[in-house]
């Protein structure tokens, strides 16, 4: 526990630590180190041969289903000849207006809301604009702004006709960002920015190469399974650095996404879903015929499952990598029993929140079920919600079974060279006894302690 220093002025606190020379060395040489052992390890050496191999397929396949824009182009002729394509425009609120509608008669009248706007862009910028009137009581949505505020207003070349579209809200998207990017490189530092220009590096594929992609007629699973691959290598070196332990996150990422989409692509298969469920899903099968809706998503819970696969990976990379780094003599027995327990922790925890996560984003279907009096069996075999129970299962089997992957592969990796151990301990069977840790002493603790290293 801190406690008063017993040696200087007052608000000085000490803690009882290794001292840092020794603690950087030990971290450097587990976290970064590890090449020449990792050549001399006949299973790293396969696993980096299976590695290279799968990062050379992967600018293959990413070469071949790069798209041209061909599908985007016609999809979007299309939207336009069946009247679904419109421009959105930037809008300021000049008049609200409540009163009768236009179309009331005697004896039979209605209260409406006419909000009239000026653009900022378009063909009428600058001009004033009175809207199509909303009904109040009707059931659609009456838009409650009030004069000045920015909105979004949807414009139709080939008719001419104007409608409100949404509220702008641009600018509060972005001063959140703002914020959010300073916390995470105030806290993270270099590493916290690099984990932005990754997030960014992800949304660019998702949005230039995986929607186009399908668009131009390729197999949504093919085209997402690269997409993954990529972000993957992209993401884990540009975030964590070209290192051997993040080499082994890497791995242990793909071999559980590789599961994921073999369970996925069963389940799936089995439950013989459509894609069909949703409004989306009925209309872009009509601006694009060749899109298959099935595959599509399967796809997208591929995509799903990645993000929560590299949280696992490279916390259980980090934790096996930091137990070896704050006690060398532990031996891979015990490395691996430690990592499996804590694994367990971060599963129990992960699972429930792919569960939270898909139903936060269902709550109104939830409540449609819930007044329909339907039984929860029945519930379950809609399409719309077995989708997310199939991808939340698969997903999670894929997250329990990167726990053993990785941890095993780091407590190889980081204990390589040692001899092997026998014997049964604990989940894995007693082990010899960790060397004493080395005899701690007493340094002054900064804020720059709790930062994340550069290296």
């Amino acid at each position: 526990m801190p406690g008063p220093a017993e040696h200087g002025g007052a608000g000085e606190y000490h803690v009882t630590v290794l001292s840092t020379e020794h603690a950087q060395q030990g971290h450097s040489h587990q976290m970064e180190g590890g090449w020449d052992e990792w050549m001399d390890n006949p299973v790293l050496r396969a696993l980096l041969a299976l590695l290279l191999v799968a990062a050379l397929v992967t600018l293959v396949a990413l070469a071949a289903l790069w798209p041209d824009g061909s599908g985007r182009a016609a999809v979007q002729a299309e939207a336009a000849t069946i009247g679904l394509a419109a421009e959105r425009l930037e809008a300021t609120v000049a008049e609200v207006i409540d009163g009768e509608c236009a179309f009331s008669s005697e004896g039979n009248v209605w209260d409406c809301r006419t909000v009239v706007v000026t653009p900022s862009t378009g063909p009428d910028a600058g001009a004033l604009l009175a809207l199509p009137e909303f009904v109040e009581g009707s059931g659609v949505p009456v838009p409650e702004v009030s004069v000045g505020d920015a909105v979004v207003i949807d414009y139709e070349p080939t008719t001419g006709f104007y409608s409100y579209g949404d509220q702008d809200r641009r600018s509060a998207l972005v001063w959140l960002f703002a914020v959010f990017a300073v916390v995470v490189i105030a806290l993270g530092r270099l590493r916290g920015l690099l984990a932005l220009i990754a997030m960014a590096t992800t949304v660019a594929i998702l949005v230039g190469f995986v929607a186009p992609s399908v668009l131009d007629g390729n197999d949504p699973v093919a085209v997402s399974v690269v997409a993954a691959s990529v972000i993957a290598f992209v993401s884990l070196y540009l975030t964590h650095g070209f290192n051997p332990t993040t080499t082994i996150a890497l791995i242990g990422t793909l071999l559980a996404l590789l599961l994921t989409l073999v369970l996925s692509s069963v389940f799936f298969d089995l439950a013989r879903f459509t894609g069909l469920a949703t409004e989306e899903g009925v209309l872009l099968p009509v601006l694009a015929q060749d899109i298959n809706m099935a595959s599509l998503l399967l796809g997208g819970a591929i995509i799903g499952a990645l993000g929560a696969l590299d949280d696992v990976t490279v916390t259980q990379v980090a934790t096996v990598a930091e137990l070896k780094a704050q006690n060398p003599g532990l031996s891979r027995r015990r490395l691996i029993s430690s990592g499996i327990r804590v694994g367990r922790e971060h599963i129990a925890a992960t699972v429930n929140t792919l569960l939270l996560a898909y139903a936060g984003v269902s709550m109104p279907l939830l409540l449609l079920f819930v007044v329909s009096d339907l039984s929860l069996a029945m519930i379950a075999n809609s399409e719309i919600v077995a989708v997310e129970i199939v991808r939340t299962l698969c997903g999670s089997l894929g997250l329990i079974a990167a726990v053993p992957i990785t941890t095993w592969l780091t407590a190889v990796l980081v204990s390589a060279g040692a001899p092997a151990e026998h014997g049964h301990d604990d989940d894995l069977g007693p082990a010899e006894e960790p060397a004493p840790a080395p005899e701690p002493e007493r340094i002054q603790v900064s804020w720059d302690d709790f930062a994340p290293r550069d290296d």
